[in-house]
């Protein structure tokens, strides 16, 4: 049987490769251990899309499974306009967008083409301000890129090294569980 990465996965993956193998040893257990504030705001702002009552036009299509063969990727799309063919990603705040929120988009409009959907917009939508932000579409530099973290993705494995960056670690909601940081996080 073949692996699919969890959409999801992509920021996480970029941000620290740990943190997805702690995320797992955790999630069986309460929330309340290691989530923090933008987790739980992030959760209650996505709960209109995830409940599908974000929007109720009709050409809106909410909390979309969407799969790639070629990638091996597997998520939900928040919202899919039919008649703009634009792909919105809702996020609670942005106060700066990170290369994985990018790759996650990414992976959304990969998905969505290659199931069939014509996607020619992308746009994140920030709930806290009600503010739509356009992303470009991407090139063939960035297919390539994108490519390639998919690779390291695919072949990450816990024990493998990895730089640790002390600056992450602190806003990271594992660090007090984890066993490469000596740090505490901010929250």
């Amino acid at each position: 049987m073949e692996y699919y990465i969890p959409i999801s996965m992509l920021n996480d993956f970029i941000f620290c490769p740990y943190s997805i193998y702690l995320h797992n040893v955790y999630m069986d257990t309460d929330e309340g251990l290691y989530h923090a504030k933008p987790q739980t705001q992030g959760r209650i702002a996505h709960s209109a899309v995830d409940n599908k009552t974000a929007s109720k036009r009709k050409d809106d299509l909410l909390s979309l499974p969407v799969y790639s063969s070629k990638y091996k990727l597997m998520g939900k799309v928040d919202v899919y306009n039919k008649k703009e063919k634009l792909l919105v990603e809702y996020k609670y705040k942005l106060k700066h967008i990170f290369q994985g929120q990018i790759y996650q988009l990414w992976a959304q409009y990969f998905c969505l083409q290659e199931m069939g959907y014509d996607v020619t917009r992308l746009a994140f939508y920030e709930t806290s301000t009600n503010k739509m932000i356009p992303v470009p579409l991407p090139q063939d530099n960035d297919c390539v890129a994108f490519e390639n973290f998919i690779k390291q993705l695919h072949d990450f494995s816990p024990e493998s090294a990895f730089p640790v960056n002390t600056n992450k670690c602190r806003h990271c909601i594992y660090s007090n569980l984890c066993d490469k940081s000596t740090v505490d996080n901010v929250y």
